[in-house]
């Protein structure tokens, strides 16, 4: 697999994410570790079908089990630390602190075998950082009355870009591992909802959909390929392109008549676009 196919094929995770909010919201009765146990349940499921049709069980059984570990505490923790994080200071600046994993990741793929990081790429996340923050962080208003929310959003990001970066040093470990990360987390989410949540399922077809369709695609899917591409793709261009994530979802809403169109979309997909064009230039050159 070529190294622009991969990376590619790590975008179409960004992708699936850029539905997230869509379908959180169809689904939002069920409480977000349920919701995560389900998902992730689902998504195991779609890696046990692709493992038991292409006949690929041995592949699992040979990868040790601290790369399962790591997987599981990347999944589940990069979650679990976001939720918590909703739940200790405003979802605007939570969410804007948990946004940094994309820069994060173009920083520290820098200290990777192999990888030149040039200015530009930081220059081009940095913009496309600012792009996406003006739509996530919509009224944020630091207060240190909620320092511990904005620590949890830290270390998820940082969570997230540790997982990120560090699974390019297993590149040769298949990438239906993550068929064990899904099911593992789908086990520890359930523990986590059994004893900080009243379970409540979906009370309309619409709410089953929504729930389902975030296990198949944007908690399911979207790791596998997600994987593929950062461990075979270029890393830093797929860190900036997923700044497109909160655009891409922010227009999904608009088109299902969630959210209203906001002047500063323009501007946002402006910064993303360039930020995202400044990567792919110096990687270009960097090859």
């Amino acid at each position: 697999m070529s190294k622009s196919t991969a990376t590619f094929i790590g975008f179409v995770a960004v992708l699936l994410w850029a539905l997230l909010a869509l379908f959180t919201v169809g689904a939002r009765e069920v409480p977000p570790l349920q919701l995560n146990a389900v998902c992730f349940a689902i998504g195991g499921t779609i890696g046990v079908i692709w493992t038991t049709v292409s006949k690929r069980w041995g592949e699992l059984r040979s990868v040790p089990l601290s790369i399962y570990l790591f997987g599981t505490v990347g999944l589940f923790g990069y979650h679990f630390l976001y939720f918590s994080a909703l739940r200790a200071a405003p979802p605007a600046e939570a969410g804007l602190i948990a946004y940094l994993w994309p820069l994060l990741i173009v920083l520290f793929s820098g200290l990777l075998p192999g990888e030149r990081l040039r200015p530009l790429h930081l220059i081009g996340a940095a913009v496309s950082f600012v792009g996406a923050a003006l739509i996530v962080a919509q009224g944020a208003a630091f207060s240190g009355a909620n320092g511990l929310g904005y620590l949890l959003a830290a270390g998820c990001a940082l969570t997230w870009t540790s997982y990120s970066v560090l699974s390019r040093r297993f590149g040769s470990v298949s990438s239906m591992v993550v068929t064990v990360y899904c099911l593992a987390t789908a086990a520890l989410s359930l523990i986590a909802h059994l004893a900080l949540e009243q379970t409540v399922w979906p009370s309309t077809s619409h709410g089953w959909a929504s729930m389902i369709a975030l296990g198949v695609g944007p908690v399911g899917a979207a790791f596998y390929v997600w994987d593929i591409g950062v461990k075979r793709g270029n890393i830093q261009l797929l860190g900036t392109a997923s700044y497109a994530a909160p655009l891409l979802s922010t227009f999904a809403l608009i088109i299902a008549g969630i959210a209203e169109p906001r002047a500063t979309l323009v501007l946002s997909a402006i910064l993303i676009t360039c930020g995202a064009g400044m990567a792919a230039y110096a990687s270009r050159h960097s090859e």
